[in-house]
């Protein structure tokens, strides 16, 4: 068991018979009135998120999560299917557990998370970034650089991602699984 002052991002428990993930807390102490932790939750069985207030020192039930490697082999009807690379185990995913399927591709390495205690299987979690290849785009025009422009540009997966005008199809690009930006060009 622990407390709200655990109470950190990423941070996983058990409440209301769901399994959660902190995003984001904070600590309130107002000038009048006991102190409250104010926090965002994710579901980990069906990402929903939600806002919720703990009273200071409420008890809170931590879940032990596990990590483990799993390849991304292909999608069909039934969900996306993973494989892994120790026992060679074979899992399906339904998209909606993850955030952004459009970013997946082929042979991908990935972490699907467990829970510790009732081994049952809660999410998977993509890398920080993935390089993709741009397989289309509008050529950017000459001269147009003056602010901070950006074209929708399409991707090998079949996600479309804002990038800068310079960029051209057969280009690398690098980009943020959190939030589907473009962060880089990568040099060939």
């Amino acid at each position: 068991m622990a407390s709200t002052s655990d109470i950190r991002n990423g941070l996983c428990l058990d409440w209301e018979k769901d399994t959660w993930s902190v995003v984001e807390f904070q600590h309130v102490k107002p000038a009048r009135g006991a102190a409250f932790v104010r926090t965002k939750l994710k579901s980990m069985t069906n990402g929903k998120i939600v806002d919720n207030t703990f009273s200071a020192g409420a008890k809170i039930d931590e879940v032990r999560v596990e990590r483990r490697k799993f390849q991304y082999l292909y999608e069909d009807e039934s969900g996306l299917n993973f494989m892994n690379n120790e026992d060679f185990e074979q899992i399906v995913l339904n998209k909606k557990m993850i955030d952004r399927p459009d970013l997946i591709k082929e042979g991908m390495e990935v972490d699907i998370l467990y829970h510790g205690a009732k081994n049952e299987l809660l999410t998977m979690e993509l890398p920080q970034s993935v390089i993709m290849k741009i397989t289309y785009t509008e050529p950017g025009l000459k001269g147009d650089t003056a602010t901070n422009a950006f074209k929708p540009a399409t991707v090998e997966t079949g996600a479309e991602v804002r990038v800068p005008l310079f960029i051209n199809e057969g280009d690398l690009i690098k980009i943020d699984t959190q939030t589907g930006a473009y962060m880089e060009r990568i040099k060939q």
